[in-house]
């Protein structure tokens, strides 16, 4: 076997037992790594009606053929269980240097099961699985954290991914985090681990896959660095890293401001790319072999937060911080980044809380939280959502929760449960068709197809042969994720690029419409974990308020009829019922 080791480790962390279990080479062949070989995972180990918090819901760890490998965008790993956010389908990913470390394990997939009854960390190496006490590190933030499990491991190449109080605390939307910096943000996973008394897991091995073809797989990345030298928007990652969106979103009049009430922010030229190149001292940072370095260390230079260094801050924490709750400092929101990832807790979801609690105070139906851009009032609001405490015990549960609540459920923008990223599904109108249908909420990754519909590809406007081109996008991010590479390669990498990688890793020969199969094939699984779970048809909805709130009355605005004819064209094109159910192929 070729690109897999064939093997998937099972830890029980009820009786601290281990085993392994054979990956055999059809099955790993039928659904790929990464996303393919966990969406299996869950539908023949999660139960319907399982607790997401509870110890019959497993986590699981997964890399893809091409992690540990020369492949630029491959240095990822993934992670999925039942979301304790949605209630269905729990995916996050993240960059760094933690994949090649847990490829080296010898494993193709980890699934950690059942509950500690204290503290733990788990070292899973190619030689053993050792559980750790980790009663001393319950409590600390995520960069102690990681620092400390290292050192105490003291295995040269050794990484880890923690969680922080916020998972411990089972904050519903609590993320993992790696390299300091790297989150695996969205669905909770955080809180999966917590619920298990699980505070980190440190990777090392000296295990390596046999490649079918490392030959090909050098011409291959060859003939991608040399792509990348003139590409237009490796460029711009180069340059500016994805805070370069800022100004291309709110000059398209699609960067979501003020809670969802505006297209453009009046404060966008102190937030953007070009703000933070010349205000703050940056530096270009890079995954293993990734000619992109769309990462960018931060370091402020003067005032209140002088010296503080971050990786970021990233568009969407921009989006969410900057444009949502009205903050017009780049310091601040570097010092909200900080704060969010030694807690464990995703920007998205907390710009988006707090963004909702803001525009509430400006309507005079909350009297407590902070009001626009009060930056300070939002960091302790995070403080407050990482312990559980007053307010923020209440918007601790997720946004469905925490607005049924409120009283604000007419105000809140999510779908199933999650919150969308910094991409109007109001004007672009693909995006509201991704929104509504990805399994995990509504996830911008699982199509990028804002991209199309801001560069040309398709008018925004257009709703006529918009599903069809979106499920070409979804279906071929969708065999990103098996691979589990970086979205942001997507302009280099085609269909055909995809074949060959497979081909390299892998040894299997597949065409571009026998990869397309097994896309579809992975979709339909991870609708079917939705559908096993409780969720259905009626969950893959946009909120009223996108339909009924315009932001530019000048342009074609999404409407419910609009959005219904997307949404059947896509049930349809992907062979569902009208009502949304795969049928079995």
């Amino acid at each position: 076997m070729f690109g897999f080791f064939g093997k998937m480790l099972r830890i029980n962390l009820i009786t601290g037992d281990h085993f392994v279990e054979v990956l055999e080479e059809e099955l790993l062949k039928k659904y790929l790594g990464g996303r393919g070989l966990a969406t299996y995972l869950l539908n023949r180990l999660v139960p319907p009606g399982t607790d997401p918090l509870g110890p019959g819901n497993p986590v699981i760890f997964v890399t893809g053929p091409a992690a540990g490998t020369i492949m630029p965008g491959a240095s990822r790993y993934s992670v999925f269980s039942k979301s304790p956010l949605t209630g269905g389908f729990g995916e996050a990913s993240s960059g760094g240097r933690v994949a090649a470390a847990m490829k080296s394990t010898g494993y193709d997939a980890i699934v950690i099961e059942g509950k500690s009854d204290k503290p733990v960390y788990l070292e899973i190496s190619d030689r053993e699985v050792k559980v750790h006490d980790a009663g001393h590190l319950w409590g600390k933030d995520t960069y102690f954290t990681e620092d400390a499990v290292i050192a105490e491991v003291g295995q040269e190449g050794a990484e880890a991914l923690v969680i922080g109080p916020a998972g411990e605390n089972l904050v519903r939307f609590a993320c993992l985090e790696n390299n300091y910096w790297r989150s695996a943000g969205r669905t909770g996973m955080g809180a999966v681990m917590g619920s298990k008394k699980l505070k980190a897991v440190v990777f090392h091995g000296q295990a390596a896959c046999q490649l079918a073809d490392p030959e090909l797989l050098k011409e291959l990345v060859m003939s991608l660095r040399e792509k990348a030298k003139d590409d237009p928007g490796a460029k711009n990652y180069r340059t500016y890293g994805t805070p370069v969106m800022v100004s291309i979103l709110n000059k398209a009049g699609v960067f979501p401001a003020r809670y969802w009430s505006k297209g453009r922010s009046d404060h966008w030229e102190k937030i953007n790319g070009d703000a933070l190149l010349n205000n703050f001292d940056v530096k270009a940072k890079a995954c293993p072999h990734c000619m992109l370095a769309c990462g960018k260390l931060t370091k402020v230079r003067e005032g209140e937060y002088q010296g503080l260094t971050v990786e970021g801050p990233e568009y969407e924490t921009i989006y969410a911080f900057g444009g949502l709750c009205e903050i017009d400092r780049l310091d601040e929101i570097l010092k909200l980044n900080d704060l969010c990832d030694r807690l464990g807790v995703d920007t998205i979801t907390c710009g988006n809380l707090i963004g909702l609690v803001m525009e509430a105070r400006e309507q005079g139906r909350l009297t407590e939280g902070p009001l626009y851009g009060d930056a300070k009032g939002a960091a302790d609001l995070i403080l407050q959502i990482s312990g559980r405490q007053g307010l923020g015990a209440i918007l601790s549960g997720g946004i469905k929760a925490a607005a049924a609540q409120l009283g604000l459920e007419d105000l809140a923008v999510h779908v199933k449960g999650m919150e969308p990223a910094g991409y109007d599904p109001r004007l672009l109108k693909g995006m509201g068709l991704a929104y509504a249908t990805s399994a995990r909420g509504a996830c911008h990754l699982r199509a990028t197809f804002y991209k199309p519909e801001l560069a040309g590809i398709i008018d925004p406007a257009q709703i006529d042969g918009k599903a069809q081109l979106f499920i070409e996008f979804e279906n071929r991010l969708t065999i990103f994720n098996t691979m589990i590479l970086c979205v942001f390669f997507r302009d280099l990498i085609p269909w055909e690029s995809l074949v060959s990688l497979i081909r390299a890793t892998c040894g299997w020969e597949f065409t571009p419409d026998e990869l397309r199969q097994v896309a579809n094939r992975i979709v339909a699984m991870s609708r079917q974990f939705n559908l096993d779970q409780g969720l259905s048809a009626l969950d893959d909805r946009l909120p009223a308020r996108l339909f009924r709130q315009s932001i530019a009355p000048d342009r074609s605005h999404l409407t419910e009829a609009e959005f219904d004819l997307m949404l059947a064209d896509y049930y349809r094109l992907r062979g569902w019922t009208p009502e949304g159910i795969p049928v079995a192929n």
